[in-house]
């Protein structure tokens, strides 16, 4: 990829990525419906009536910033930084780096999201569907993802900089730091998006505990931290809303946060399992990842249960059957995937592991040619994306307008989401974007670790690829 193209690409992720967040907000919304109704009559559209349907804030983009919100994000980014130092939790050493040794890592993420869940847990059996969490995140979604993305960007400008003070080759190297490769470029808006350094980590100064403990590896604790659960919390945040909107909880909102929280949670616990990763492995910590990370994935993956908590969509045992069913199937893969080759790099003579078929490289490196990665050089992801339908499908064919109406009781103007002809599947746009754009994800990382895969073993990588010849999708991809 030259250099121009490069930024093009840098640049249209940095700033236009951002902006699609939160035109998802305002355009399939709780005011005129899913999506806003001058969309699907493009000849009354004007961009009043348009910010009107939206219900654009008065202050305009300045409203879009909250500085006590900002504040309180970052108390629950603290509070996930401080449970990391003081849980007690697993010490192990991760892969062999090519400046020599290994770091050492500290995980204890589950322990610390299931403290803080059960927090939550409380509050919301004193106070239901008006706990505070609950209410503030739904009232200040807006100004939550600005402050969200405001901690990214300085995370990712702060990482940048730093990794300017890596030492050279054959200069003392105590804390083992290193460049990525791929990620020193030259090109800074590149090398800033997709991260120079690939440990890039932090000391804190604190007194009476373990270096494992006060030393941030900043990849790692953004990855699985504070915008996972994140994600998670949202979702709840959905729920309780639909609860205090309609006085119950469909089935629908609750498959598809259930199995969101188990895909975090089961991540968290396998915490160890992510320094065989090629994230951690091979990629730079920069933009992309902290974005990612703290952005994207908590905005962006949250959607469907925002969309069901305005339009309670129910399911019924057909339903609920066919997403159990996808989501089994793709878990049995992605689990099974990832845990057998995290057993085949840290002991292969695990006997769950043992009868596996390899290739030896001129690198000292196993590749597997049986067992799950016999039917594909990257089939965990292929469970992966399974496992995303489970999030969409419970929105079914999605799409509704606000109507308004007296009630006859009360005689008092009430909001209803109610599904229209032509409101019918244009809400897809919104709640099935996921599952389009996890596979286009999942296909990039795939075509940048082969990338990746054949410079590091060359011909061994040609005679691999002979022998499991499908990427993704066995037999198909």
């Amino acid at each position: 990829m030259n250099s121009v193209a490069r930024t093009i690409g840098a640049f249209g992720i940095v700033f236009g990525l951002p902006v699609l967040i939160y035109a998802f907000t305002f355009l399939c919304n709780d005011v005129t419906g899913c999506p806003a109704p001058s969309l699907l009559h493009p000849s009354t559209l004007t961009l009043d009536r348009l910010k009107e349907e939206v219900a654009w804030p008065e202050g305009g983009i300045r409203a879009f910033y909250d500085t006590e919100v900002t504040l309180w994000v970052l108390s629950y980014y603290l509070l996930s930084l401080v449970l990391y130092v003081v849980l007690p939790g697993q010490v192990a050493d991760g892969t062999e780096l090519a400046c020599g040794g290994k770091l050492r890592y500290k995980f204890n993420a589950f322990s610390t999201a299931v403290l803080i869940l059960s927090g939550l847990a409380v509050g919301t059996y004193f106070h239901g569907a008006d706990f505070v969490v609950w209410t503030f995140l739904w009232d200040n979604y807006l100004q939550v993802i600005t402050a969200n993305l405001i901690i990214a960007s300085t995370i990712a400008i702060f990482v940048y900089a730093n990794s300017f003070s890596v030492p050279a080759p054959g200069q003392p190297n105590p804390q083992l730091r290193q460049l990525a490769p791929g990620g020193y470029s030259g090109n800074v808006l590149y090398d800033f998006f997709i991260g120079r350094e690939l440990n890039p980590r932090i000391s804190l100064p604190i007194p009476f505990v373990s270096e494992e403990s006060r030393t941030i590896d900043i990849k790692v604790w953004c990855e699985l931290r504070p915008g996972l659960l994140g994600w998670i919390i949202l979702n709840l945040s959905n729920m309780a809303h639909q609860y205090k909107t309609y006085g119950y909880i469909t089935d629908s909102i609750v498959l598809s946060t259930a199995f969101q929280a188990f895909y975090v949670l089961d991540g968290l616990y396998m915490e160890p399992a992510i320094m065989t990763t090629m994230d951690v492995i091979m990629d730079g910590f920069g933009y992309m990842l902290s974005f990612g990370d703290m952005v994207w994935v908590p905005f962006i993956y949250n959607f469907q249960t925002r969309y069901l908590a305005v339009f309670p969509h129910e399911l019924g045992l057909r339903g609920i059957a066919l997403v159990l069913a996808v989501t089994a199937a793709g878990y049995m893969i992605f689990r099974g995937a990832n845990n057998q080759k995290d057993r085949f790099r840290t002991n292969p003579n695990d006997p769950r592991v043992a009868h596996i078929k390899y290739i030896q490289t001129a690198t000292g490196s196993k590749l597997m040619t049986s067992g799950w990665w016999g039917y594909a050089r990257h089939i965990n992801y292929f469970g992966d994306w399974l496992m995303s339908w489970s999030y969409s499908l419970p929105t079914g064919i999605a799409g509704y307008a606000i109507i308004e109406s007296v009630s006859p009781s009360t005689g008092e103007l009430q909001k209803q989401a109610v599904q229209l002809p032509e409101t019918r599947g244009w809400g897809m746009i919104f709640t099935y974007f996921f599952l389009i754009y996890f596979g286009v994800l999942l296909i990039h990382r795939e075509q940048r670790d082969e990338e990746k895969c054949k410079k590091k073993y060359g011909k061994d990588w040609d005679r691999y690829t002979s022998l499991v010849r499908s990427r993704i999708i066995p037999g198909i991809y």
